[in-house]
């Protein structure tokens, strides 16, 4: 009897957990697409201060060349 009382007790513990991790699933999908976003603004801005890098690296490369 005990022995059933206990499994009655994990179903519902198991059916508990299945409803949780349900409604869990969307919001963590919803967290990786911020992540994903969030990701890809720092990979355009990495981007962006590469370029402005080169371009002055150029400019001085430039200017060196020129006073020689």
């Amino acid at each position: 009897m005990s022995q059933n009382h206990q499994s009655e007790k994990d179903r519902i513990s198991a059916e508990h957990d299945y409803e949780v991790n349900l409604k869990a699933e969307p919001e963590i999908m919803l967290l990786h697409e911020k992540m994903d976003l969030l990701r890809e603004k720092q990979w355009d801005e990495l981007i962006q201060i590469q370029k402005q890098q080169l371009e002055l690296l150029s400019s001085m490369t430039q200017k060196a060349q020129r006073s020689h």
